[in-house]
């Protein structure tokens, strides 16, 4: 007989790529979206900004009537390019803009978590950071690439499991982290706030 998750989890984003690592991890997580107003959140550092972002998204979805007893996880990433916090970018001109400034360069993305508990009304947050080498995509490239509308989507308007992919040279750190979420530092604030992440698998 088949076990069943001893806590839900929610997931407090519509990002397709953290619910997929999330999945890939033996995971099944419900998913509410906060609906925060990002730009009305701010933080001295892109760092400080990313972990705001996601305390905020996860408190606003665990306040909800519907997510009683359950861990709550919020994400957001920024990615820090020489102090400039960058996240989604507002339209095809700055994601242009935005790649020709990254190119043969390498910026610091950091992505904030923040697991609630509702039953106990507890919380762990952290931030993951991850230094990305940009490559050298030509003008041409560039434009195909903000054409697709992939880079209006994603924070730092790229993304390592899509058609950017082949304009990162490498990266420095935890490869979930960039796509959005980080596994490893999942499992830490889940184990802050006494729960084993084996115990959230979907099939145990």
């Amino acid at each position: 007989m088949t076990a069943h998750p001893t806590h839900r989890l929610i997931l407090a984003s519509q990002s397709p790529a953290r619910l997929g690592l999330l999945r890939q991890a033996g995971l099944a997580p419900e998913v509410i979206v906060s609906g925060v107003d990002e730009d009305k959140v701010s933080a001295p550092t892109p760092a400080e900004l990313a972990k705001a972002l996601a305390e905020a998204k996860a408190s606003v979805v665990a306040a909800r009537p519907d997510a009683g007893n359950a861990l709550v996880v919020g994400c957001d990433s920024v990615l820090d390019l020489d102090g400039q916090p960058l996240g989604k970018p507002a339209d095809a001109e700055e994601a242009t803009a935005r790649w020709k400034a990254m190119r043969g360069r390498a910026g610091v993305l950091h992505t904030g978590h923040c697991v609630y508990d509702t039953a106990s009304g507890r919380y762990a947050s952290a931030i993951a950071s991850t230094v990305v080498r940009f490559g050298e995509p030509s003008d041409a490239e560039i434009a195909a690439y903000v054409a697709s509308g992939e880079p209006l989507h994603v924070a730092g308007a790229f993304t390592l499991d899509g058609r950017s992919a082949p304009f990162i040279e490498g990266i420095d750190g935890d490869h979930g982290n960039v796509i959005g979420l980080s596994l490893p530092l999942l499992r830490r604030l889940l184990a802050e706030l006494g729960v084993a992440i084996t115990d959230l698998w979907a099939d145990r």
